[in-house]
Parts: structure tokens; sequence; C-alpha cells
């Protein structure tokens, strides 16, 4: 991998800031009470330019990507001790390393954790791609409900093409075992045994508390940004969760409204088409903010919840490359102390030093992989979101600027009457 270089300032490099059909929405023109067409909000603009871009994107894509991917299909299987899903995992592909051009296998979420596991133990200082947490997400009240099943879907589907993508990890056995393999067991046993990964934690726990004479300034600047990313995102994540639970609630307000504005009408006669009417807004209303929520829960929620754990993923990487400095700094100490065996300690030395340098050039050239993705992916969850907003907005202004008009316009009999005097 090219080892790319990382900008000295990384403040101008934070976060800048899909529809799927170009929308027709309201405006603040009141024709709408005469029956008339309503132009188009500027906010298509927007969106026109959006998907242009998509399909350009697209097409690119289309033209390079030679493996595509797709989990679908979950099925729920029940054993003696445990309940599980079970996703379709499709691979499609152009590769002459692999035996067949299409693949169907079956995996449960394990299959996915041991996949990542062994991907960061085969390459500590790339970015793999975080994978949903393995419980019950904040909202889910049931583990096995369609809604929770479809976001891990999604959250899998996703993971797997980020892999795909990846110019190294899209090269891993591993990986390719995992997509073309029929069963994993025999290969899950291939991995490191126990006592092997006690004693990589053991030396990295070791190396954390000794700590570093000289980390590289780039790679401080880097950490300095990702704990500034992740407090951020963190942050944005949940006040987005807690506007949508407040918004849920203004929901449930406005449904029980609703009905009694209708009630009401049947007690006042001369108020009554007014007060249908405000029933029938408030019904609009909540409905379209019901939608509002749903985008925002699909949209907005996923892409900031999946930087939240990348922001995880990127400190674990940090500490990895951290660990291996430390403990070729600690055998180079080592070297320069010791008066016997110092032919082998070198080798040992100079092996470590072409690890750290391989680490870091292999975490610059993911970093600069990674904000260029983390960028597109969350500018357009931005964008679709203003999107929504706006239609939001101006569709219910539509609704009550309708029931101005229709309460403001004279009665015909009253007009009939004014004209014969």
């Amino acid at each position: 991998m090219s080892g790319q270089t990382v900008p000295a300032d990384f403040s101008g490099h934070m976060l800048d800031l899909d529809e799927d059909e170009d929308l027709e929405v309201f405006s603040k023109n009141t024709s709408l009470a005469d029956g008339g067409s309503m132009p188009n909000s500027p906010s298509s603009m927007v969106n026109q330019y959006t998907l242009q871009e998509e399909e350009e994107e697209e097409e690119q894509d289309a033209n390079t990507k030679d493996i595509f991917i797709t989990v679908d299909n979950p099925e729920s299987h029940v054993t003696a001790i445990e309940t599980f899903i079970m996703y379709r995992v499709v691979t499609k592909t152009t590769r002459g390393e692999f035996d067949s051009s299409e693949y169907e296998v079956r995996r449960r979420y394990q299959d996915f954790l041991w996949l990542r596991s062994r991907l960061e133990e085969n390459h500590p200082t790339l970015i793999v791609h975080p994978l949903p947490e393995k419980f019950v997400m904040k909202g889910m009240v049931e583990r096995f409900n369609d809604d929770f099943i479809e976001t891990r879907r999604r959250a899998l589907h996703r993971f797997l093409n980020k892999i795909s993508e990846h110019p190294i990890l899209s090269f891993s056995q591993h990986f390719k075992v995992f997509l073309t393999a029929q069963e994993l067991q025999s290969h899950k046993k291939q991995g490191p045994g126990f006592l092997s990964r006690m004693g990589d934690t053991v030396r990295a726990v070791a190396n954390s508390v000794r700590g570093l004479r000289s980390r590289p300034e780039e790679f401080t600047q880097m950490q300095e940004y990702v704990e500034d990313f992740s407090n951020k995102i963190c942050s944005v994540d949940k006040v987005t969760q807690r506007i949508i639970k407040e918004q849920r609630e203004y929901v449930d307000e406005l449904k029980q409204c609703s009905p009694t504005y209708t009630q009401w009408s049947g007690s006042e006669e001369e108020l009554a088409e007014s007060l249908k009417g405000v029933a029938g807004c408030v019904e609009q209303c909540s409905k379209e903010t019901e939608e509002q929520i749903h985008h925002l829960s699909e949209v907005l929620v996923p892409a900031l919840h999946e930087y939240v754990l990348c922001a995880e993923t990127l400190k674990a990487v940090m500490r990895r490359r951290d660990n291996i400095q430390a403990e070729f700094e600690a055998k180079s100490e080592a070297l320069a102390s010791r008066k016997v065996d110092q032919e082998a300690l070198q080798d040992e030395v100079d092996a470590l030093a072409d690890r750290v340098e391989q680490a870091n050039n292999a975490l610059k050239g993911d970093w600069s992989r990674w904000q260029s993705s983390m960028r597109t992916d969350l500018k357009s969850a931005f964008l679709s979101t203003a999107e929504k907003n706006m239609l939001y907005y101006e569709k219910c202004l539509a609704v009550w600027e309708s029931f101005l008009l229709s309460q403001r316009a004279e009665p015909s009999g009253q007009k009939d009457g004014d004209d014969a005097s």
C-alpha cells in the first residue's frame, strides 16, 4: 500500500456536511385551495443534483467493481439451547482467484464476528468496518422482531460490501472462505489458539503500560482528530435519538387531539365545519410527522450510529499501532543495554522496525480512504435529511394554509344575497 501523507492541519478536515425519486413538494403558494398546480420546491433542485451525482458514482463503481455481495433472506433457527438468525450471502464476482462466478452461503451473526476478528488479527492497523452490536440496540424491545432483523441485515450487508471495496481486505483468504465455504467450523478451528491470543494480549497490556517514547506527530494528530470526532458524533447521535423520541410523543398527542375536535363539532353547529377542518389538518400533520420520524430512523440514525462504532474502531486501531511501536522501542532499548546475544536481538529489532513501518503505512493509507468514505456517507445522510425536513414543513404549511383559505372564503348563499341587494 502506498503511504499517503496526512494533512498537518486536521481542523479543516472535520465533518463536511436518498431519496429515490425527484419529489414534487408543497410550497407557500396558496393556490392549493383553488385546485391549481403547485410549483416545485427549490429543494427539488438539490435532489436532482444529488441523484445525478449518485448515478455517476454508481456507474463508475459498476465499471471498476469486480465483486458484488448481497445479504438477504433472514431465517430464524431454533435449537434446544438457542435461537438465532441465518442470512443468505450471495456473491457474484469476476475475480480469477475464485473458482466460480457466483456463490450462495448462509451465515449467522457469529460468522460475521469470526471474519472481522480474523481480518483485524491479520491486518491490525487497517480500518475494518464495524459490525452492528451483538445485543439489542436502544429502542428495540424484541430481539428478533422484524425491525431489528432488517436493521441488522442492512448493517451486515454494508459490512461485507465495505470489505469488498477495500484494496487489501477484499483479497484476504478469510474473506474468500467466508463468501464461498458452505460450512465454516473447520476453518474457525485453524485460527490462533487461546494461549497465543493470551500472549498477544499480555504483550499489548505491557506495551500500553510502558507507553511510547516518541509517537510521530502525524499519528498524534490522528489521535486528537479521532477523539474530537468521537465526541461530536456521539453527541449528535444521542440528540437525534432524543429528537425522535420526542417526536413520537408529539405524534401520540396529535392522534389524541384530532378525534377531540371531531367530537366537539357534533355539539357546535356553527363551528362544525371549522372544527372538522382543524381535525383533518391535525390528522394529516400527524401522518407527515410519522413519515419524517421513519426517515430519521431509517436514514440518519443508522448513518450516525455506524460512525459512532467507527470511532471506537479507529481508537482500537490507534492502540494497536502504538503497541507495535512500543514493542519495537522496548526491544531497541534491550539491544542497547545488552552485550550478549546481540546478533539474534538485532534481527528481532530489524523485523520489528519493518513491522512498525508497514503498520504506519497501512494506517496512513487507510486513514485517507476512511475519511473520504465517512464524509461521503454522512453528507448523503445530511442532504437526505435536509430534503425530507423541507418537504415535511412545506406539506404541513400547505395543509394549514389550505384550511385558512377555506375559512376566509365567503359562503355562497351570503354572496348571492349580496348580489341581489
